[in-house]
């Protein structure tokens, strides 16, 4: 199978996608996994919420996969673990890549992988080892025909929770966005800026490869659906929101709401009527 292929899956008629990323519990932070304790409970609900994609760890991943019939979402696959999140963050910081990645995407059906590519000041050993998996894993992509989504982060340390989050800052992430797809990144999850109304400049940076927004820190209601219904309008694929799916008190309905505005077009206070019902 080809890359083409592959993205022709991921991409319905329509070329827009909607993933929920449930890859946290592979970062080893504590916080990270509460409300998602049972996976298989958490996988069986999004199942039947119908999403496009699910982002897992392998180890998920064959959660998924032992679910029977042909009617469940794709499986985007987490091919590399970072350390940083984890509250002080460790002196010794990392992004390490899976062994035989490739291999291990296939037997799982993953549609694509996902890599990250970190730029935090004062951590450049962290971007050298993110740039060298996102280098490494490019070949190999090739090779299985599989499509390299990467997913470009700038960070900085919070005083107030002593973790890295979210720079928020535009000029840094079209950079590093710019740098994802110099190094052959086949679909880009980008990350958060603090005006999201100025999204359109990290598609525009992207150069037509496909952008899909990740979701950043939990938000209302109200404000997530505006934000996605803005970012349909400029220019993105589709978005791959976690902890504002997994951690509502609806996932089911949040989801719903979210196919309605991504696939249907539908405005914020039409799709809203998807939640609580």
């Amino acid at each position: 199978m080809s890359i083409e292929s592959r993205m022709n899956r991921l991409f319905p008629p329509d070329g827009k996608c909607f993933s929920v990323a449930i890859d946290h519990g592979f970062f080893g932070v504590q916080s990270l996994i509460e409300g998602i304790e049972d996976m298989p409970k958490v996988i069986d609900t999004l199942i039947k919420a119908n999403p496009d994609a699910l982002l897992l760890s392998p180890g998920s991943g064959k959660i998924l996969q032992k679910v029977p019939g042909r009617h469940k979402p794709m499986l985007f696959m987490r091919v590399d673990v970072a350390n940083l999140y984890q509250n002080p963050p460790p002196e010794a910081m990392f992004d390490r890549l899976l062994e035989s990645p490739l291999e291990q995407a296939i037997r799982l059906d993953a549609v694509c992988v996902v890599a990250n590519l970190f730029m935090i000041p004062g951590r450049p050993e962290v971007w050298n080892q993110s740039a060298s998996n996102v280098m490494r894993l490019k070949p190999l992509c090739e090779r299985y025909g599989v499509p390299l989504m990467v997913e470009a982060l700038s960070l900085d340390l919070d005083g107030s929770t002593d973790s890295y989050n979210s720079a928020g800052d535009l000029g840094r992430i079209v950079t590093v966005t710019r740098q994802a797809v110099e190094l052959g990144a086949d679909i880009i999850k980008g990350d958060t800026i603090s005006n999201m109304d100025e999204y359109y400049k990290v598609v525009e940076v992207a150069g037509g490869i496909p952008v899909m927004a990740r979701g950043g820190g939990r938000v209302s209601d109200e404000e997530i659906l505006r934000r996605t219904y803005s970012l349909m309008q400029q220019g993105v694929v589709g978005v791959i929101y976690g902890r504002n799916i997994i951690y509502h008190a609806d996932p089911s309905g949040m989801t719903k709401a979210m196919i309605a505005i991504i696939h249907d077009g539908a405005k914020p206070e039409e799709a809203i009527k998807h939640i609580g019902i």
